[in-house]
């Protein structure tokens, strides 16, 4: 029998979600991983596109599973928001409450209120505050051996969320769900950690080169008291620059921006720059002279309708008036 390809739901969960309790603020605040930059949407978009061009098949095959439970850990994550907001979705929906306890328990702290009212206590894409999800968070490249490295991080920053996440809140089976989601985190960086390591020749990023005095150079353009030695910036891996002067520039050149341009472009680029010349040895009267008062510093003060001038001579206006 023939299969033809397609998603499947199975309704049951990947992991269990048990909430002792309703919590529209707690809510909000997890959403940051539903709806985040670093939440598990972002994960699964970025890695399902990555595996659509991978033509590596052992990295498609790994980016296309990895992707798909992402999309089983967004649907995870939404029950968590889903059941923290059952409570105050039904005490809206019927105007249950008194007005001012209900104010209360969605205004309790983060998104809630916005959770609550707009989107009626169901899980909205988007983060903590509000903030809706974009495709701008999928940083691909479409090079393996970037975008592994790019995956990696996303793990990372993905794990440390989770942490936070998980010291918010007592809940048991929030804290329970939780850390299976962050341990996952943990295995897929495993994963893109040997498919990386699997490439031969996986650093530098990208096909061409590095100019080998450049790739071994290391400037320290951030001197004085706070510098520190260490295997990143010292050793026989580098060649340590402190005399900022050795490298600047880098090349044989002048360090200097020139363009070549033809006659027309010449011509007029000769007729802008007198155009807009500045004189340097002028020292006009400006506004802020004319309306200088304390803590404006210097102003110019000229013989002929200076600053200093025309204030004299507003003051003795004022005092004719008196």
């Amino acid at each position: 029998m023939e299969i033809t390809a397609m998603f499947m739901h199975n309704k049951r969960l990947q992991y269990t979600v048990r909430v002792a309790e309703p919590n529209p603020a707690l809510g909000s605040l997890i959403l940051e991983q539903f709806g985040g930059p670093d939440g598990e949407l972002a994960a699964a978009m970025r890695y399902f596109t990555q595996g659509l061009g991978e033509l590596d098949p052992g990295r498609k095959d790994m980016l296309l599973d990895i992707a798909t439970e992402e999309l089983s850990h967004l649907e995870v994550i939404g029950s968590v928001v889903a059941m923290l907001n059952k409570g105050a979705k039904a005490q809206l929906s019927e105007a249950a409450m008194e007005e001012a306890e209900l104010y209360l328990s969605l205004n309790a702290g983060g998104n809630s209120h916005t959770q609550s009212i707009l989107y009626g206590g169901g899980p909205a894409l988007t983060n903590s505050s509000g903030v809706p999800w974009t495709a701008a968070y999928i940083d691909s490249r479409g090079d393996p051996t970037c975008d592994l490295r790019s995956n990696i991080a996303a793990e990372s920053r993905a794990k440390i969320i989770y942490e936070r996440l998980i010291a918010i809140t007592d809940d048991p089976g929030i804290k329970d769900a939780l850390g299976f989601l962050m341990t996952r985190e943990i295995a897929h960086q495993k994963s893109f950690e040997k498919a990386l390591y699997a490439i031969a020749d996986n650093f530098p990023p990208g096909k061409l080169p590095g100019i080998e005095k450049y790739a071994n150079m290391y400037v320290n353009t951030s001197q004085g008291e706070g510098d520190m030695e260490g295997p990143w910036n010292s050793g026989e891996q580098w060649e340590r620059v402190d005399d900022l002067e050795q490298v600047l520039p880098a090349d044989d050149g002048d360090g200097t921006a020139t363009v070549e341009l033809g006659e027309d472009d010449r011509a007029v680029a000769t007729a802008l720059t007198a155009r807009t010349a500045s004189d340097p040895n002028g020292n006009p009267t400006t506004g802020v002279d004319l309306g200088a008062g304390p803590g404006a510093g210097r102003t110019t003060d000229e013989d002929m309708g200076g600053a200093a001038d025309i204030k004299e001579a507003s003051r003795m206006a004022d005092e004719m008036t008196v």
